[in-house]
């Protein structure tokens, strides 16, 4: 049977239940370690929050979370390990690296002077995935990787070779990250091009876009859609989200979407300036509330809804 890793060791698919694909605990940004100034809440304050969050969630009948941070945005999988021992809610971690423009892109375009960049990515990916993330023992159950917006640079192909070339070699399902909604195809093609088996990848923040032509592209293409940025309105309008994601379903694409916010719960450094009146709605709790209720007022049956948070998850990863 089928195991899934989670950051406390490999649960059955059955036991995933609602699953929220993308949302972060803590993200540090490159460099936040240089900033000497920055706040440092003391780790028992970050803990606590982030256990009360997930106790919120856990009451509105969460069971699994999806923490896709990759290991060059201050990844934390023993805050993660920590926070799922104390509240009994899953937590699956990934490996990867982000974008060029805001991931920790130097080492390897500077290794790719010298020697096979995708293939020493590659090798590190696999590692983590079979033996662990350095010492901890946790195995991330999921590849991210990232593009930014309009157009895919060298070394982002470059990572989402060697995330193709980890996936095949041991099996674990790609998510990844978009701007703008675009270069979501592009991801297929790099993608395909390896050997990818596209069932088994997540195009990140479809939903940053209202164009049912870039969707149904990649839909078309077997993969899934990740509808993943709800409450994030500067970026997007929930009504545009929402409509899109309507419009989608109503056609029969119900099998091939997940559902999540993109929340930060917590920061290495200084946090993120936007204040909080301006996404009232980017909080972890919205899907499972506003969006469900939403979805359900037009006509959605409970079936579909079912299918977006806990069929299509356990489905990526078996």
């Amino acid at each position: 049977m089928a195991k899934i890793n989670t950051v406390l060791g490999p649960v059955a698919p059955e036991d995933l239940g609602t699953t929220l694909m993308h949302e972060h605990l803590l993200i540090g940004w490159p460099g936040w370690d240089n900033d000497a100034a920055a706040p440092q809440a003391p780790r028992k304050e970050v803990v606590k929050l982030c256990v009360d969050r997930m106790l919120e969630l856990k009451a509105l009948g969460l069971r699994t979370f999806l923490d896709p941070c990759p290991s060059d945005l201050g990844r934390d999988v023993e805050l993660m390990a920590e926070v799922s021992q104390a509240t009994g809610v899953h937590i699956i971690c990934a490996t990867g690296l982000y974008k060029e423009d805001q991931g920790a892109a130097p080492y390897f375009k500077f290794r790719s002077q010298f020697s096979d960049a995708a293939a020493e990515m590659t090798e590190s990916f696999v590692k983590e995935i079979n033996d662990g993330i350095g010492k901890t023992g946790v195995k991330p159950g999921i590849l991210k990787v990232a593009t930014g917006a309009h157009r895919v640079t060298t070394y982002e192909e470059t990572v989402l070779r060697a995330a193709s070339r980890a996936h095949n070699a041991t099996n674990t399902p790609i998510t990844t990250h978009t701007d703008e909604g675009t270069m979501g195809r592009e991801q297929l093609d790099i993608f395909a091009s390896e050997g990818v088996d596209l069932k088994r990848t997540i195009i990140g923040h479809s939903c940053g876009t209202a164009d049912l032509r870039y969707h149904v592209d990649m839909l078309d293409r077997c993969c899934t859609l990740g509808f993943d940025r709800f409450g994030l309105e500067i970026l997007q309008p929930d009504r545009l989200r929402t409509a899109a994601l309507i419009g989608l379903l109503g056609i029969g694409f119900e099998k091939q979407i997940v559902l999540s916010h993109d929340t930060v719960w917590c920061w290495r450094g200084r946090p993120l300036p936007v204040p909080e009146s301006l996404v009232p709605n980017w909080k972890p709790s919205h899907v499972l509330t506003n969006i469900v209720k939403a979805l359900r007022d037009a006509g959605v049956p409970q079936k579909k809804i079912d299918a977006m948070l806990i069929d299509n998850p356990r489905r990526i990863f078996i």
